[in-house]
């Protein structure tokens, strides 16, 4: 089967079928007398109504507001959570919630653990994790499961496909699925993401980094750039166009930049994420500053 092909087939799958995806992330256990009421007070989403097994999203910030990591946390019991986070960013986390914990009874370790996303139509497919957390996954309507345990010991349903990289960053940049050190890096303000609503609870109690959301929220979020999807008109190599400039005529300065893109089956073009400033309309034409030119459309998030 041609490459063109695989992708479609796999994409497929991702989207409509039993897909199957092992993705990279870092697993870090945290536990303690003071775990619970520690975390409430580092991460930006309300932890309080977490349930054993539940696990929700969230945003740990800097001090200073900006994004340290996008996390996932998990109840494992009253006095003990699983965080987990893109591959290479769990010594970030670590040394972030280290850095407060002064006389706070809370254990912080690394665990090796993986991670395997099941995407599609997984109504008929029986899937559990016998060691580990069965997860329910949503990104704009792109949904599944991701199960995490112990290395070696994640089971997958055997009618589920083994999907590659490729189908899952089609998948990935058509539903708006920012990840850490492309679109997410310790420059980033939550509001410029699109993860505020998703991640941030603006009725508990103060965290870490609380003042600029809060702040940014109050004046309407209003942030010099946003998160944005964009659909190349004409045939590209996807990886020529990372950290390549938008611009739009009588502009003195680019407009954005493409944080990552991928031949996307879902819009029969090349799709990307880049942040652009907030003055470019969704439908608007841009330029992108490559091979002498290429023409994109800005769109919101999900592409498709």
């Amino acid at each position: 089967m041609s490459a063109a092909g695989v992708l479609e087939t796999q994409y497929a799958a991702l989207r409509r079928g039993h897909g199957a995806y092992r993705l990279a992330r870092d697993v870090l256990s945290v536990s303690g007398a003071d775990a619970a009421e520690y975390l409430q007070g580092q991460c930006s989403q309300d932890l309080s109504g977490l349930s054993v097994g539940q696990a929700t999203d969230s945003l740990l910030l800097a001090p200073e507001g900006k994004v340290v990591a996008l996390i996932r946390v998990l109840r494992r019991d009253d006095a003990s959570f699983l965080l987990d986070v893109d591959q290479g960013f769990g010594p970030a986390v670590g040394s972030r919630l280290t850095r407060f914990l002064l006389r706070a009874k809370v254990t912080i370790e690394p665990l090796d653990w993986e991670c395997v996303a099941l995407r599609g139509d997984l109504g008929g497919v029986a899937v559990a994790a016998a060691d580990g957390y069965c997860v329910p996954v949503d990104w704009h309507g792109w949904q599944g499961v991701d199960l995490l345990g112990p290395t070696g010991t994640v089971e997958v349903p055997p009618d589920a496909q083994w999907c590659d990289g490729p189908a899952w960053e089609a998948c990935r940049i058509e539903s708006g699925v920012p990840v850490m050190g492309r679109e997410l890096d310790q420059d980033t303000i939550p509001a410029e993401s699109g993860l505020v609503e998703r991640t941030v609870s603006f009725t508990k109690g103060c965290y870490t980094g609380q003042e600029l959301v809060a702040r940014i929220d109050a004046r309407g979020s209003r942030v010099a750039r946003r998160l944005c999807g964009l659909v190349l008109a004409t045939a590209v190599e996807p990886a020529s166009l990372l950290g390549v400039d938008l611009v739009v005529p009588d502009a003195a300065r680019p407009v954005g930049r493409v944080t990552s893109a991928a031949q996307c089956p879902g819009l029969d073009a090349v799709g990307a994420l880049a942040y652009v400033h907030r003055n470019v309309e969704f439908s608007a034409r841009v330029t992108v500053k490559i091979d002498g030119g290429l023409r994109a459309d800005v769109r919101a998030l999900p592409l498709v």
